[in-house]
């Protein structure tokens, strides 16, 4: 999950609504083997958990592509929301593996004539280049109805571009949560920390238990920016967040020297995460997530942050979500915790009438109720069920995301232009990898972040 020109994206909410949705995720996703079946039923909008909602035309004999950057489960589990279309439809649909950056993947296949239908871009920053570069095809009004019916005008506003909607969310991802062993704290008496500085305390009772309290998956940059960006947000508050976002105050601004001081209370200390710096590096977010849920009481690490996805990988490692592995959210560094959010957005590139039914078909609660109950993912669409996610906590996640409204922070990298904040080994990714390897260069960290987002704002 990894964005756009920030001027088309929505920036309310401020400091106390963050506050009320991080109180929200702390009561809800604290204990998760109590009595609370109210909870698992409620429904986050009006959508059915079954039932044909929406309207598609037949398309027999028609051939689609969709490309996406997804792996493993989540490209099994997206090939079942696109067969229940060809189902419906009678069109052909053909998941196309894309590379990271997903705009560069594009790019090559714009040039050789063959681009694909649809794409999922994981980069408000993405949608918008791939508008300046027409690749991009309007929604239409089917697509537009669907949308305004099913989404909070702020998830409608990240898929904009001059005001008009290219963008359909179909993913989201609650990106501050920690996960963790539940074992491993229990021996340890550890408690789920609400500030950092109980973070702090909590991972030095993990390691006084001989296990190291935290796995990295420094191998892919984005994880990086992802603590970043909650340290940040909770410290120099959201309006200090969107203008960095925008590049409208410099990398080498007193906020950073803050957030990155903070982030090395925890990097800067090798034996707090799993094979220190050099292991971090060479672990990837799949594994990162995996090392913490297998080795029963002496796993590799006793926490890994994350957002709600890790659950595909906490599922994975063959542990339980909601009694092996449990979840706090992300906590505290300044006044109120951070609530961060990232997602993944349908963009047609070649207008058709199959093309915009598909999208149409992915605006709806039918669609993202499909992948909603395979779990590991969390839909935007507030008309899906809230009991059509399958276990409590992911409930609870998914309630709380919708409970927001128009009250989030996208992702600060997916807002930058893709060289800065989005493509692996360049920009702030491979910066952010630099810091971990050596976090006591905050100086030079901060040099490099404003030299590399000058260049790519072009300011």
């Amino acid at each position: 999950m990894r964005s756009t020109s920030s001027k088309n994206r929505t920036r309310r909410g401020a400091r106390a609504a963050a506050a009320v949705l991080a109180g929200a995720l702390a009561l809800s996703l604290t204990a998760c083997g109590g009595d609370d079946n109210d909870s698992g039923n409620e429904q986050s909008g009006t959508g059915q958990e079954t039932g044909n909602t929406v309207t598609l035309p037949k398309l027999n004999g028609e051939s689609l592509e969709v490309a996406a950057v997804w792996t493993g489960a989540e490209q099994a589990n997206f090939k079942k929301v696109l067969a229940e279309f060809e189902k419906r439809t009678g069109a052909k649909v053909t998941f196309v593996p894309a590379q990271d950056p997903i705009i560069n993947f594009l790019g090559s296949k714009v040039a050789g004539g063959q681009p694909p239908d649809i794409a999922m871009l994981p980069q408000p920053g993405a949608i918008k280049q791939a508008v300046d570069k027409k690749w991009a095809k309007p929604l239409g009004a089917d697509v537009i109805k669907e949308l305004q019916e099913n989404y909070s005008q702020g998830w409608q506003d990240i898929g904009k571009v001059d005001d008009k909607q290219y963008g359909v969310y179909y993913k989201a991802a609650n990106k501050s949560l920690i996960w963790y062993n539940a074992q491993v704290f229990d021996n340890a008496g550890a408690r789920e920390p609400k500030t950092w500085d109980e973070l702090l305390s909590t991972a030095q009772t993990v390691y006084d238990s001989g296990v190291t309290p935290f796995s990295v998956g420094g191998a892919e940059g984005w994880t990086l920016t992802d603590w970043f960006e909650n340290v940040y947000l909770s410290q120099a508050g959201p309006e200090k967040y969107d203008q960095l976002a925008k590049h409208e105050i410099k990398w080498t601004d007193p906020s950073v020297k803050d957030a990155l001081t903070t982030l090395a209370q925890v990097w800067g200390k090798k034996d707090y995460i799993a094979g220190g710096a050099t292991g971090a590096l060479q672990t990837d977010f799949p594994e990162s997530v995996t090392q913490t849920f297998t080795g029963g009481d002496q796993p590799k690490a006793g926490m890994v942050y994350e957002g709600d996805f890790a659950q595909v990988n906490i599922t994975q490692a063959k542990a339980e979500v909601g009694t092996d592995a449990k979840v706090f959210p992300f906590p505290a560094v300044g006044d109120t915790a951070p609530v961060v959010s990232g997602g993944d957005a349908a963009v047609i590139l070649q207008d058709s009438k199959a093309a915009q039914a598909l999208a149409t078909w992915l605006a709806s609660p039918d669609a993202a109720t499909i992948q909603a109950k395979l779990g590991g993912y969390l839909s935007p669409n507030k008309n899906v069920a809230n009991s059509a996610y399958p276990n409590e906590v992911q409930q609870k996640i998914a309630k709380a995301l919708i409970d927001s409204g128009d009250d989030f922070r996208f992702d600060m990298s997916d807002q930058a232009p893709q060289a800065f904040g989005g493509t692996p080994g360049k920009g702030e990714w491979k910066i952010l990898q630099d810091f971990l390897k050596n976090p006591s260069d905050i100086a030079g960290t901060q040099r490099k972040l404003e030299a590399d987002a000058a260049a790519a704002y072009g300011n």
